[in-house]
This record gives structure tokens, sequence and C-alpha cells, in this order.
């Protein structure tokens, strides 16, 4: 893996780059960067080019103090492309990447071939009672969206790391990994960008429950991966989609949580490789 830096739509990324083939982009979400990819990496180089940026306010890449949303994200991601030559990527999410995946298969569907969804909800879930008691699981993303709160959270204490620890099995992440993606959120900048980027995650909500993605459909070839163990999404989220994308494919996967891509990574790397062949 090496890392550049690449100017993309006027925002400076860090990307990471590895392997020879057919373009794939690598998004990461909270509170990982690209890192996150690097075991995945290592077992798809062979057979992909594979392209794997900071986001937006995230790792190396430039926090400009606007843009934090789903749709902003996906944007920068069609930037980035343009500014790489390559007209058509495959695009592998996780978390708020799963997410911006979803959105660039939606807006963008002419530069995206295949994709595949790594514990992220897609916008046209099944509403109904029995998701109410579900939503303790978002507590942390109120924490982070309050104003002041969020940002001392993840500049004074160690916040991310405890949501890394407490979704995971012991040995998950070493101690490296853990103050890796904890410390990146320390700087002002880049503390007041996830916490409106949390601020965006209930204005997306409150979207969602308002149906306004229910015009909206996805035609590109998805699979999408949930570890049932998830802390932080519920699996019940999932449902609804079928009348909203024509070739997606659910695939549980079992004793594992949130953090899938850390926790198996070999059945990650071949999931990927058997959807995009």
């Amino acid at each position: 893996m090496t890392d550049r830096l690449v100017a993309a739509g006027g925002l400076r990324v860090n990307l990471a780059e590895a392997g020879e083939g057919d373009p794939v982009i690598l998004l990461h979400g909270w509170p990982q960067t690209h890192r996150l990819w690097g075991p995945v990496m290592d077992r798809l180089a062979a057979s992909f080019r594979l392209l794997a940026p900071d986001l937006r306010g995230f790792g190396e890449t430039e926090a400009p103090g606007h843009g934090y949303d789903g749709e902003t994200f996906a944007r920068d991601q069609i930037a980035l492309l343009d500014e790489l030559g390559i007209d058509r990527a495959h695009v592998v999410g996780h978390d708020w990447g799963g997410w911006t995946a979803v959105i660039l298969g939606i807006d963008h569907s002419e530069r995206i071939g295949r994709m595949v969804v790594i514990n992220a909800p897609h916008p046209w879930p099944r509403l109904r009672l029995s998701l109410v008691p579900e939503l303790w699981r978002s507590w942390y993303a109120l924490a982070l969206a309050t104003p002041m709160l969020g940002q001392e959270l993840l500049r004074r204490t160690d916040f991310a790391k405890g949501i890394l620890r407490r979704a995971s099995p012991p040995g998950t992440f070493t101690q490296t990994q853990l103050d890796a993606y904890g410390d990146s959120f320390r700087e002002p900048e880049r503390a007041r960008a996830m916490s409106a980027l949390y601020r965006y995650y209930h204005t997306a909500f409150f979207r969602v429950f308002r149906g306004g993605w229910r015009d909206r459909r996805l035609t590109i070839p998805t699979l999408m991966l949930f570890g049932t163990r998830d802390l932080y999404v519920t699996p019940k989220l999932l449902e609804g989609y079928e009348p909203h994308a024509d070739l997606m494919r659910v695939e549980m996967i079992p004793d594992t949580g949130h953090f899938l891509v850390d926790e198996q990574p070999d059945l990650v790397a071949d999931r990927v490789a058997e959807h995009l062949a």
C-alpha cells in the first residue's frame, strides 16, 4: 500500500493505493480511516486496482469546515475518479463508507460498476413500531451531534476508542490501532467535522422517516454484508429494500459485530472478490 495526496474537486485527499486491475474504491466509516482496509487490500491486490481514500475530515484528508454529509462524500469520490482518469469503478464501503456507497449508486449510477455495503443501512427501511426499541443503539450519534459536547468527547476523552472496544471481541484491535483511530480526532477542525457529520446523521434519519428516498431506485448490483451482533445498527433496518433495489442481496454474518471488516477480513475479501468478479 502506498499513500499520496491528491487534489480532487478542490479537496486535498489522502489516498492509499495497491494492486492492478479493475478499479475499486474502498470507503471507511467512523471512527476509522483508510487503514481499516489494509488486510483486505493485501488479499485483493493481485486482482484489483484498490483505491482507499480518507473521507473528508478523516485521517489525512483535508477538513475544510463544510460538506460533512453523504451526498458530498459521494461527490468527493466522483471528483477523485475524475482526477485519476477513471470512468467507472466498483465501490466497497463500511459504516459511513457504506452509506456513501449507496448514495453513489443512487445519484451516480453511470460511474459505478458493482457495490458491497458492510454494516450500513439503506434508505428504504420498513418503518414499524418494532423499530422504536432499537433507538437506544444511536445514543453515541446523539452525543456526537450535540454542539460542544460532541467535540469535547472526541478531543478530551477516549470516546472513539470506547466505541471500537465495546462492539468487538477482545483482540480485534491492537492498542496501536485504537490510539491511531481515536487520536485522529483530537484536532479541533476534525472534532468539529465529526460533530457536523452526526448532525447530518439525524437529518438523514428524519428524511428516511418521511420517505425522502421513496422515489429513488438503486440499479447497481449490490451485496450487503451485515454482522448480526452489531451494537450500533439494527439488522431490522435492512428490511424493506425490495421495491427500490433491483439487484440487491443481503447476507447476514452470524456471531460478528459492527466492525465486520476487522473481525473477519478473509470473509470480507472473499465476498468482495466473488461479487465483483
